[in-house]
């Protein structure tokens, strides 16, 4: 998605959650100095006119897995990784605000798993413990205006913009797995979020 069609999508979002775009922009600035390169080329040769299958973080992903189709590029959003990682799936790409990172993040990354790390305002002291310790390949994003080396595909949370990228990078097929957009059990932030994810979502369906 073009920035100039998800910009109104985004200043709703800030208005929504009180969150600001100035500090949303402070913390993509700092992503582009802590980063030196650019693995776009990477993750368009991976994703372009493939099956992807997005995996969310629900608490039933590890008994989804078994939907997950063989040959299927796996993208992970955040922590799912950790679980996949420990039922012997290596994501091929993991989106992240680094929220949920742990050390297994950096063994991925190590063994060749993309890394897609977004900036926003309330991680600026994750991005500067983890981004300078990423051994492999790295993409930097923004869901504000995008910078260069700093991309914006759209989409707010880990999972929904993992199928935005999906989407403006080519790929055939989106399947989404571990994902509940429904889920009552979670705090009044969180929900709104899900809220937020379904809403983006359904445009990325309507497209199709």
């Amino acid at each position: 998605m073009e920035f100039s069609a998800w910009e109104p999508h985004y200043l709703e979002i800030l208005a929504y959650f009180g969150f600001s775009r100035e500090d949303d922009e402070k913390a993509a600035t700092l992503l582009s100095t802590l980063l030196n390169r650019d693995d776009l080329s990477e993750l368009i040769r991976l994703v372009k006119g493939r099956d992807i299958t997005v995996c969310g973080n629900a608490p039933s992903l590890a008994r989804e897995l078994s939907c997950i189709s063989k040959g299927s590029v796996i993208f992970a959003a955040d922590a799912a990784a950790d679980v996949l990682f420990t039922h012997g799936i290596r994501p091929d790409t993991i989106f992240t605000d680094l929220d949920g990172a742990t050390d297994l993040l950096i063994e991925m990354n190590r063994a060749g798993t993309i890394v897609v790390v977004h900036a926003h305002g309330d991680n600026i002291s994750l991005l500067q413990y983890w981004v300078p310790r990423f051994p492999g390949p790295v993409i930097a994003t923004t869901q504000s205006s995008p910078l260069l080396h700093v991309h914006n595909f759209g989409g707010f949370s880990d999972g929904d913009r993992a199928v935005f990228a999906a989407d403006a990078l080519g790929a055939r097929t989106i399947t989404l797995v571990g994902f509940d957009l429904d889920d009552r059990n979670v705090d009044p932030v969180k929900r709104g979020k899900l809220i937020w994810a379904k809403k983006l979502l359904a445009l990325i369906c309507h497209d199709h």
